[in-house]
């Protein structure tokens, strides 16, 4: 530990390391469930390229792990510390430091909060349509790890449509520089893409080329109400079978909406068994609203509102944004899944994702982005009840097994991470597993990245 800490002093100040237990401790874990945290030897946060390459020359020279992080918003475990590493925390690298209108990019540090980014392009005139639900809190250097998608994925597509390129430090310090500044470029293998979702195992990333796109009009949305979560998913299949493409289509399921309305009183029907949110942001999005509501009414729905201006549009959005956090008040604690099915599965993933909560007797929500078929069950129990925990841990393996027997996939968005690393190699298959170990083995021969994480 000494020794550790002494090769770090030496190229790096020493306000940038902390070794109080009691603040390193804060960094130990995600917001993940069910997920084992290791003690930290040090936290490292470093505010330049330089001091993360001398952090990982001394990582490797002792063979000290390091854990990279972001804000910690992940709920897979990802970012939780093994003992006695490294927690490397990329918060502090968090300039902007170019917004090209004419080339239609921004230059990031990983530490840069996404909404912060957001609200800078918009200035511009400017767009990055990938926005997770914690978008207030959470850092590209975190969006670019897990892949992470959002609200707007269904026009716009997730996180990996967006990252260009990137400089990576490897684990042997090395700075590595990927991908364009271009709207085009095919040279050499895809490496940019290849770090996108690595989850912190292959290098740090510490410069990202994020692609922007001219901001949309002002979306309206639309809500409609249906007596079952089975015609809200007959509905979702209308919409995009006849072409439409809204900038957001999220369900919300009646377990999520009371429990909104519960926690904001937002004054969400509580007789609903199933609540649609349909926007579009085109030059007209009234008419493409009628259009939707048409067949949200063939498909079954009790009522169909759609927003008449942009405070009201806002507002319903607020209230799918805050599903989660409402849903953690049901109990002490909750699990959050994000299986991925075809939209055309997705009535029978929720059908059986109900079977799930019956069986285990456990209060389960599930909000979805509907557009593109990325199930949130979330399962809530008593931490402190060791039965309801076991139940909890069962219904969420159940729930992925139902993804995958769907065509589906055990993540849509949030990653692997520690939690669901035995069901990546079940979905990937022996010869896959193979490759993405050798991949491993090829930028981190030590495995001193993350380690114990995605496989």
């Amino acid at each position: 530990m000494d020794g550790l800490l002494e090769q770090l002093r030496a190229g790096l100040p020493a306000e940038s390391l902390i070794t109080d237990p009691d603040v390193t401790a804060s960094y130990a874990h995600d917001m993940a469930s069910f997920c084992e945290a290791g003690t930290p030897a040090v936290v490292v946060l470093p505010r330049t390229v330089e001091q993360v390459q001398h952090v990982m020359r001394t990582a490797t020279a002792l063979r000290v792990p390091v854990v990279p992080q972001g804000a910690r918003t992940g709920l897979s475990g990802a970012a939780n510390a093994s003992d006695g590493c490294i927690v490397l925390s990329l918060v502090k690298m968090d300039r902007i430091l170019e917004i090209s209108p004419v080339d239609r990019i921004a230059v990031v540090e990983p530490g840069v909060v996404n909404a912060v980014l957001s609200r800078a392009v918009d200035e511009h005139g400017l767009y990055y349509p990938p926005d997770p639900s914690s978008w207030e809190m959470c850092t590209i250097g975190g969006n670019i790890g897990t892949a992470s998608g959002g609200l707007c994925c269904v026009k716009y597509g997730v996180t990996a449509e967006y990252v260009l390129g990137l400089e990576v430090v490897l684990a042997d310090g090395r700075l590595l520089t990927t991908g364009r500044r271009t709207a085009k470029g095919v040279a050499g293998y895809d490496l940019t893409r290849l770090f996108v979702g690595s989850e912190g195992s292959l290098g740090i990333v510490v410069k990202a080329v994020l692609a922007l796109k001219p901001r949309p009009p002002q979306q309206l949305v639309l809500a409609a109400e249906f007596p079952s979560a089975a015609s809200a998913c007959d509905a979702i299949c209308r919409i995009m079978e006849r072409g439409h493409t809204p900038s957001l289509l999220e369900l919300m399921d009646r377990t999520t909406v009371r429990a909104v309305n519960k926690m904001a009183n937002m004054g969400l029907p509580d007789t609903t068994e199933a609540l649609l949110l349909a926007a579009f942001d085109t030059p007209d999005p009234s008419a493409d609203l009628a259009a939707v509501a048409e067949l949200c009414t063939a498909a079954g729905a009790t009522d169909v509102v759609p927003a008449e201006d942009a405070a009201e549009s806002e507002m319903l959005l607020q209230a799918r944004r805050m599903s989660l956090t409402a849903l953690e008040t049901v109990k002490s604690a909750t699990m959050i899944d994000d299986v991925c099915v075809p939209r055309s599965k997705l009535g029978a993933m929720l059908e059986g994702t109900a079977a799930v909560a019956e069986k285990y007797d456990l209060t389960i929500g599930v909000c979805v982005h509907a557009g593109d078929g990325n199930t949130h069950p979330v399962v809530c129990f008593d931490h402190t009840d060791a039965d309801e925990s076991r139940r909890a841990r069962e219904s969420f393996d159940e729930i992925m097994a139902l993804g995958l027997e769907l065509g589906g996939t055990i993540t849509g968005e949030h990653g692997v991470g520690l939690l669901k690393k035995e069901w990546l190699a079940r979905e990937l298959g022996e010869v896959s597993v193979e490759l993405h170990r050798g991949i491993k083995q090829a930028f981190d021969p030590l495995g001193l990245l993350n380690p114990g994480k995605v496989f």
